[in-house]
């Protein structure tokens, strides 16, 4: 028998942040009309999977996503601030394009690093490193793969813990994988044996 945990970890759907391009991070931010349906597709796909688990980033956003999921299937939902998006630190809340012009001078210095200082590089007072944001991420993961062998575990998230195990997972080149290339209500099927991950479904990427 396999006794490799399977995940399917998705996306939350629309926020109304989201749909004006506002910075999220931990900030609060619920789910439009077009983020509901959106999740409401995802769950018709994943109806007929059993789920022997099921937890979600304790921030609203994926809270309301991840009770849109479960509906039919009345599991309780374990939360988990390890779960959670990037903190941006002082640039929550801004909107997208002030961030670009806030960050210009950083970005460029980024550019020129080696890859491996760009995984620890912080923009501005309070971020989190994308180095930070997959250390924690990856190991709450590795925690459930090891105590839910042979099982089923729904995991609902969102786009930046996502990218970034993509991109460790070589599914895309380290940049590749910017904000808004992991769609809303997106999900990945990966299976782990508590160590090592293998990638077996990726639902909701675009231009990479």
């Amino acid at each position: 028998m396999d006794d490799n945990c399977t995940f399917y970890l998705v996306r939350h759907g629309e926020t109304e942040w989201n749909a004006i391009h506002r910075i999220q991070g931990h900030s609060e931010s619920i789910l439009t009309e077009k983020g509901r349906k959106q999740v409401r597709e995802a769950a018709e796909k994943l109806k007929n999977i059993h789920f022997d688990a099921v937890y979600s980033s304790d921030l609203l956003r994926a809270k309301q996503t991840a009770e849109i999921l479960i509906l039919e299937k009345k599991m309780k939902i374990i939360t988990a601030k390890t779960l959670r998006e990037r903190t941006f630190g002082e640039h929550e809340g801004i909107m997208s394009d002030e961030y670009a012009r806030k960050i210009k001078n950083l970005l460029e210095e980024y550019k020129k690093l080696a890859i491996e200082e760009k995984w620890k590089f912080k923009f501005g007072k309070g971020y989190e490193s994308d180095e930070k944001l997959f250390t924690r991420f990856i190991t709450f993961l590795r925690e459930i793969a090891a105590g839910y062998r042979g099982k089923t575990v729904l995991i609902v998230t969102h786009g930046g813990p996502l990218r970034m195990l993509l991109t460790k997972l070589g599914f895309a080149e380290y940049g590749r994988l910017n904000p808004g290339t992991f769609k809303n209500a997106g999900y990945l099927v990966v299976q782990s044996d508590g160590v090592d991950f293998f990638l077996k479904k990726v639902e909701g990427v675009a231009n990479v």
